[in-house]
């Protein structure tokens, strides 16, 4: 890569509001990158069909889903026709989206300039109850993930999709993948059988911690429980808007349980969580951290710095109006600029036109986004050479 800023997309002209109420695109619109030789780090690569794993299943495996007439494994948090899972001019005519390596380089890894992309595969291989037919979907899951994205694309990484059904098993499957130094985190649900603090988890987080993987906590259920704090909900908005609340009580979880006092050096990454919520809910936090704290006196630092050290966030969604004035007061009350990690959560839709990256952004906060805050955080990336584009 030299270097050079690239455009980010040459639209199609279209009359719909976008996602933010504001127009899609025009023929003439072209986004550019201000930086080349970012991190995406939220990709989202789709199985084609539960067959497209048979090849990575031994014989036992695939004589269960073939006798069973197993169809698919499609995460009901993110229905394949729902507008929200593809942008408009990122799905495809036919399959489901983000199913195409060749779509994904023409429209997300080439256009933005990326020097890498972590994929984060959402298939819904952690949502069955059998923790042996979990780990044999998950291994294969990784290994499809390997021959069919990883190795057509030097810019691509991989996250190990882990069957948190059984621990033991998730920590076996962790080491069998860190062996390839491309896999460079653990990614599981936001919403699954109990609060990720639990010590239960804590082998997982171990093992990342020893290897030197983030944990990438993304939206998403496993439907084991209801995904609002008060049952279950009529339709699929519901769902999708509780997934900021379920991020906060992961976070509360996280914190007040003591897994960053026990592993101090682990990062975890919230994927597709939003960060606006982030100052108001580390406020209340603190206030009655500093009230009640004798109750969990592990908890030696206060919250914020605990997020400051380790926690961050993928940029998208933004979930706050479309003035700089308002989105500049919202990373002053963050009080870091060291969270936000760039994504393009592609294929979903989060973004219209030209709005990669929010408006207002100084050219030394952008770079931090692109470039710095992930490389600093998925350490096994190796952060190539690039000249300066953005004065």
């Amino acid at each position: 890569m030299d270097g050079q800023a690239r455009p980010l997309y040459a639209g199609v002209r279209t009359t719909s509001a976008g996602i933010n109420g504001r127009r899609d695109y025009e023929e003439t619109e072209v986004m550019t990158s201000p930086i080349a030789g970012g991190v995406d780090c939220d990709l989202h690569p789709a199985v084609p069909h539960l067959t497209s794993l048979l090849p990575y299943l031994n014989d036992y495996w695939r004589d269960q889903v073939t006798t069973r007439g197993m169809t698919d494994l499609v995460s009901q948090s993110y229905p394949t026709h729902s507008p929200i899972s593809s942008r408009p001019d990122w799905r495809p005519a036919k399959g489901k989206p983000g199913s195409s390596l060749v779509d994904m380089q023409a429209q997300a890894l080439d256009p933005f300039g990326v020097s890498h992309g972590i994929c984060n595969p959402l298939y819904g291989v952690q949502m069955v109850f059998s923790e042996d037919m979990a780990d044999a979907f998950c291994r294969a899951l990784n290994d499809w993930l390997v021959k069919e994205w990883l190795d057509r694309d030097d810019r691509l990484r991989g996250s190990i999709v882990i069957p948190v059904q059984s621990v033991e098993k998730s920590v076996a499957e962790i080491e069998r993948c860190a062996r390839d130094r491309r896999f460079v985190q653990v990614l599981m649900l936001v919403m699954g059988d109990m609060p990720l603090g639990k010590r239960a988890y804590w082998p997982i987080y171990a093992a990342a911690e020893r290897l030197g993987l983030p944990i990438g906590i993304h939206a998403g259920s496993n439907y084991h429980n209801p995904p609002t704090s008060v049952g279950w909900g009529s339709y699929h908005i519901e769902d999708y808007v509780a997934q900021a609340q379920a991020f906060q009580t992961q976070l509360t979880s996280l914190i007040v349980e003591g897994v960053f006092a026990r592993h101090p050096n682990l990062k975890m990454v919230m994927l597709e969580s939003g960060f606006t919520w982030l100052p108001p809910f580390l406020w209340r936090l603190h206030k009655f951290w500093r009230g009640i704290r004798m109750e969990t006196p592990w908890v030696d630092r206060a919250p914020l710095d605990i997020v400051r050290s380790n926690i961050r966030f993928s940029l998208q969604p933004v979930d706050a109006p479309p003035d700089p004035k308002i989105l500049n007061r919202l990373f002053e009350h963050m009080q870091s600029d060291e969270l936000l990690l760039f994504s393009t959560d592609y294929p979903h839709w989060q973004f219209d036109g030209d709005a990669a990256l929010p408006e207002g952004m100084s050219a030394d906060f952008v770079r931090k986004v692109m470039i710095e805050n992930p490389y600093a955080t998925y350490t096994r990336l190796k952060q190539p050479v690039l000249k300066e584009t953005m004065p």
